[in-house]
């Protein structure tokens, strides 16, 4: 008996372990050394491998009886989708489209479904990990570790870009060690992502709403109350740096959109506080140099920007209509590659072409205006090419290879995260109001950042999610175990 107590206290130490390196090693997005997958796939989690790990000792666990599995309402439509998309999967074979570039129709839906299982296992983990404050406080303090990590690498890009300390060869040769990606040429800074905009995508979607939420609730998970508030500002300078046009405006929104929906009391405490500087000479200069410093700070982050080109493309348009204008920007490639994904949704509307398969049919369902004006398409459609065109966006992937049903139904998984969000944020402790307020700020993130990325693998649209159904749903259950007992008190009385 004693052994097997031993040994359920070192399996349950070990999850904590392997959990803590998941979320350490989140910034690594494209491992170079991920077994039987070809150059051509750059989702590649470093995660994965404490994940694969930590999976088969949960369910261990499970079965002695140590843990329970979740009970997430949460489960009910992703359990629905997975399902969804297998029947349209099936489906889809019955189309049979012709092979493109050495990939045929079942090679397609084996990758698809692998990351698939690669994202769930992010997702349920979480979920697995995070049952009450401590498990929380865990959980963030390893996020922030490895957003640390990412920091201080970030800085020795900047060195080898700005400064003649180190040479950029010399970065590259220490990135290329464990990315399949050099550094940009840009001088455009990545982190241990695979690219900026990919940097920015982790920045705004994992690190960014807990940073924010513990600013909005003054909520703490470390042992140094200015922790996160110094995390926070180098979050924001770092995603200036990355020159992500998509990052920026999804922080810019995400943040102005939680602010309004759940600050409204600190907005309204934060007008009264400076009305009130007007009544005395000394708080009226305070006032006034927080609102120089925060022009200051506005006007620095624009002049900065304005270094890039691309940038400055946005707002000196010369375009006609919305179609130049996305051209103009660099965007009509990707915008094409959705439209062409659009068209794979006629070939099955209910239930999609088979996950994976929108390739098959993008080339097809190009629009004109993409075959004539846009150079990556032509050379996209160049017979020497090999690449496997990608939708570029979620709801344009889930439309075409899982259909209206399976659309449906995901969009019905993300608003019951949103339900999760807001019931925590009702909440009367202080933990939960955190947690709600960060689960809202990264259901509008990943809201956002869908609509220019398809990949069901990457941990960026899991991880937090996860976190949140997780300790919502162990929230709900104490509280109707509490419950149950009040009631059977009274009926013994």
């Amino acid at each position: 008996m004693k052994t097997f107590v031993s040994s359920d206290k070192t399996l349950t130490a070990l999850t904590r372990i392997l959990w803590g390196a998941a979320l350490f090693t989140m910034p690594v997005t494209s491992f170079r050394y991920f077994p039987f997958m070809g150059d051509g796939t750059l989702v590649r989690p470093l995660a994965f491998y404490p994940i694969a790990l930590l999976l088969p000792l949960l369910i261990i666990l499970w079965l002695r009886g140590k843990i329970s599995l979740p009970h997430s309402g949460t489960l009910v439509p992703l359990i629905g989708f997975v399902l969804v998309a297998f029947a349209g999967t099936s489906l889809g074979s019955m189309l049979d489209p012709l092979p493109l570039r050495g990939q045929d129709y079942f090679g397609r839906v084996l990758r698809a479904w692998a990351t698939v299982v690669v994202g769930l296992s992010f997702f349920v983990s979480a979920m697995w990990m995070n049952r009450d404050e401590g498990d929380l406080r865990f959980s963030i303090k390893w996020l922030f570790a490895g957003f640390l990590m990412t920091v201080l690498w970030s800085g020795v890009q900047s060195l080898a870009f700005y400064t003649p300390l180190l040479e950029k060869v010399t970065v590259t040769h220490w990135q290329r060690a464990f990315s399949m990606r050099e550094l940009v040429k840009t001088n455009r800074v990545s982190g241990m992502a695979y690219e900026p905009a990919w940097l920015a995508g982790q920045i705004v979607t994992v690190y960014l709403p807990w940073l924010f939420a513990a600013f909005l609730t003054r909520v703490r998970v470390t042992k140094y109350k200015w922790i996160e508030i110094i995390l926070l500002v180098l979050a924001l300078l770092l995603l200036l740096a990355t020159f992500s046009r998509g990052g920026l405006l999804n922080a810019g929104l995400s943040l102005v959109l939680t602010f309004l929906l759940l600050g409204r009391d600190e907005l309204r405490a934060a007008r009264i506080w400076f009305a009130s500087g007007f009544r005395r000479g000394a708080s009226l200069f305070l006032r006034l140099v927080v609102v120089a410093v925060a022009l200051g700070s506005l006007i620095g982050a624009g002049m900065f920007l304005s270094q890039k080109g691309y940038i400055t493309r946005l707002f000196n348009s010369n375009a006609d209509n919305l179609e130049e204008f996305v051209i103009e920007n660099s965007a009509g490639a990707r915008a094409a590659y959705t439209f062409g994904a659009l068209g794979a949704y006629q070939e099955s509307p209910l239930l999609g072409v088979g996950l994976g398969a929108s390739g098959f049919y993008i080339y097809d369902n190009l629009p004109d205006w993409a075959l004539t004006t846009v150079p990556e398409i032509a050379r996209q459609l160049s017979p020497e090419n090999r690449l496997y065109p990608n939708p570029k966006n979620m709801y344009a992937r889930l439309l075409a290879e899982t259909g209206l049903i399976g659309f449906f139904v995901f969009i019905a998984f993300h608003f019951s995260l949103l339900g999760d969000a807001l019931t925590a944020f009702k909440n009367k402790t202080p933990i939960m109001r955190f947690l709600g307020v960060a689960g809202l700020f990264t259901w509008i993130a990943v809201s956002i950042y869908n609509a220019t990325q398809d990949s069901l693998a990457i941990p960026n649209i899991w991880i937090n999610f996860g976190i949140l159904a997780g300790v919502t749903s162990f929230a709900l259950e104490s509280e109707n175990t509490a419950g149950d007992g009040i009631i059977s008190n009274r009926e013994n009385q």
